[in-house]
């Protein structure tokens, strides 16, 4: 297996370099940004561990650019930055798993093993159904090229149905992934919100499946 190293970091990219070397990978470094974003688009790597602060080319915006080029090389981001918004930017911009510095090289081992298993499969970074379009990283919704403005939790529930977009989601399975479950939540509170969505991207566009739940079309 072949591994790419973005970390301008040097103790700990050599660290990095050796640990995994020992575990059997081959494990290339690069320094900076533009250069990890060169490798990674020509190396043939099997998994990436990316530093987010990284000079010329920070590891968001390398990620970013993998994905618009509908490389979907795994990739395991670093980063010193633990707040929940940071690793949620790094994940929505495209990563796959986010680690926070210092981390413990058992766990790093961990992930980087389990994003091996998982491979590199098609996933675009940007959502489609038909005309419809979700861009995560954005938070942006348009339909036809069009903006749609949606509220928080409308934006969450077609962000749930675009990742399951032409199959069948129960009620029950959208209040589990999309409302707070430590909050009491209205039992008709689906049904109000699917009315919502409904009215900004179309009635035709999410179907009610009686006695099943709703299916968001792919056409």
């Amino acid at each position: 297996m072949r591994l790419l190293v973005v970390e301008d970091e040097a103790r700990l990219a050599a660290a990095l370099q050796r640990g995994l070397q020992a575990e059997g990978f081959a494990v290339d470094i690069a320094g900076d940004g533009l250069t990890g974003l060169d490798l990674a688009r020509h190396g043939g790597y099997d998994a990436m561990i990316l530093d987010v602060m990284l000079p010329g080319l920070s590891g968001y915006r390398v990620v970013r650019q993998l994905r618009a080029e509908e490389q979907w090389l795994p990739v395991l981001m670093l980063s010193a930055k633990d707040g929940e918004y940071d690793q949620a930017d790094g994940l929505d911009c495209g990563a796959d798993d986010y680690l926070t510095k210092p981390f413990s090289y058992v766990v790093l081992l961990a992930r980087l093993r389990a994003l091996l298993r998982r491979g590199a499969p098609q996933r675009p970074a940007v959502l489609t159904a038909g005309d419809l379009s979700l861009d995560p990283a954005r938070r942006r919704v348009t339909r036809a090229g069009a903006e749609v403005e949606l509220t928080a939790r409308e934006y969450g529930l077609l962000e749930y149905l675009l990742r399951r977009a032409g199959e069948v989601v129960s009620k029950t399975e959208l209040l589990d992934h999309v409302w707070d479950a430590s909050l009491e939540t209205a039992p008709n509170a689906v049904e109000v919100y699917v009315g919502y969505l409904r009215r900004k991207i179309g009635r035709d566009r999410l179907q009610t499946i009686r006695g099943a739940g709703y299916r968001l079309t792919i056409t």
